[in-house]
């Protein structure tokens, strides 16, 4: 387990001997998570990190449970001195808080009534030797299980003529994540796994290397979940684990109602006073 300190906060080696001059905003933001890491004692568990290429392009694809997620993920490319171009929706870049710091830190916005200039972005970046981080999902899974992949990634891959590292995010949801109250609870475990480079094949569909990015992203989100250090403190925390390991999370066809029904704007939502019930429910 990986406890954040002071030392990492400051040291002068964190982004390797000599890092490019244009992403100090990304190494600002990144010491200030850790200072955030650090304040609230956060536990990693960080494995598979040696499967990210020390240079060279490449598409980080992992699974999606909270909004903190790429702020875990980038913390994985540390040992090995890089930085990752996340892809996020257009609106996180158009935003007056997070905007500045997105478009500073040179992500990818993504337009989803324009995806193909997003796509050449990642492309573009790829060639050029970038990490380019993708949540093949689209969107966090209320399930915290695997939803069904978008088939950019494959794509991005299979044009640049680079690997995808797979890998799998858990914990996160129990800080930061849809339909629940944000909990920065001091001492929570974060699990992130990254798996083998999976490199397209010669002729290669993209729906056939999707399918192995699939399955290499299950079993290392199944990896993440059996081997995760804490487990609930008693029923009423059984919520952020999934349904079939024992806990209250939405299966996935449960989930898929969910999303439908905020996309149509027809989901109920909790008022402010029966959230605050059932966070002095969670603090018992």
């Amino acid at each position: 387990m990986y406890t954040a300190s002071w030392g990492d906060v400051v040291r002068r080696d964190l982004f390797g001997p000599h890092p490019d001059p244009r992403d100090r905003p990304y190494r600002f933001v990144i010491r200030l998570a850790l200072v955030v890491f650090r304040l609230f004692r956060f536990r990693f568990d960080v494995r598979g990190a040696e499967h990210v290429p020390t240079t060279g392009g490449a598409v980080v694809c992992s699974n999606h449970v909270s909004y903190l997620d790429f702020t875990f993920l980038g913390l994985a490319a540390l040992p090995q001195h890089r930085l990752v171009r996340f892809m996020a929706k257009i609106s996180v870049f158009s935003h007056g808080f997070s905007g500045p710091f997105m478009r500073a830190m040179h992500h990818i916005p993504v337009d989803r009534k324009a995806g193909a200039a997003a796509f050449d972005l990642a492309v573009r970046a790829l060639k050029d030797g970038e990490l380019v981080g993708v949540f093949p999902e689209a969107t966090i899974s209320s399930s915290f299980r695997v939803k069904e992949l978008k088939g950019g990634a494959p794509r991005m891959a299979i044009n640049a003529g680079v690997p995808v590292i797979p890998a799998a995010v858990w914990g996160g949801q129990r800080l930061f994540t849809k339909h629940h109250p944000i909990e920065f609870r001091r001492g929570v475990a974060v699990t992130v796994v990254l798996g083998e480079p999976i490199r397209p094949e010669p002729g290669e569909e993209p729906r056939q290397l999707l399918q192995r990015i699939r399955t290499a992203m299950e079993q290392l989100l199944d990896e993440a979940q059996r081997t995760y250090p804490q487990s609930p403190a008693g029923p009423e925390d059984l919520w952020w684990q999934p349904a079939h390991l024992g806990g209250t999370a939405p299966t996935p066809e449960e989930a898929l109602r969910l999303d439908h029904s905020d996309v149509r704007g027809t989901r109920k939502k909790a008022g402010p006073l029966a959230t605050a019930r059932r966070l002095l429910r969670r603090r018992r």
